[in-house]
């Protein structure tokens, strides 16, 4: 049976992927310079450097919705289980999203990325619809 903790450790995941990203663009780029990380990051033209940057910066763009998604529907009451659901399905996805990225699948990356946003936006409209 799934629980809220379920959904909790999948925002602390979902937290944690743009770091996990931002990893691999600084191991797959040139030495690292920490003195100026965004240049730094400007100046790459590794491939996968690159595009773990970019599955970073769009990780950060998903996880607000998504959070505020889970904070509302168990504030409002729905049911446990689809929170835990869309909660382990987004993260599954958002990984997908991640990986496609990494390795230049650009129409699996999109379905990756659709289907996250739809559990995303799904947890909002149930947590609408619970407060009503």
């Amino acid at each position: 049976m799934l629980t809220m903790s379920t959904a909790y450790w999948c925002l602390l995941i979902a937290a944690l992927l743009p770091y996990l990203w931002t990893a691999v663009a600084k191991a797959s780029g040139q030495r690292y310079d920490n003195r100026d990380p965004r240049g730094w990051q400007a100046r790459q033209d590794n491939p996968r450097s690159i595009a773990a940057s970019a599955a970073h910066l769009n990780a950060f763009e998903a996880f607000a919705p998504f959070a505020a998604g889970v904070i509302g529907a168990r504030m409002n009451g729905v049911a446990t289980e689809w929170i835990a659901v869309l909660s382990l399905a987004f993260v599954v996805f958002r990984v997908l999203h991640g990986a496609f990225y990494i390795a230049r699948k650009p129409a699996l990356r999109s379905v990756a990325w659709a289907l996250g946003f739809v559990c995303a936006v799904a947890l909002l409209v149930l947590a609408a619809l619970a407060a009503t």
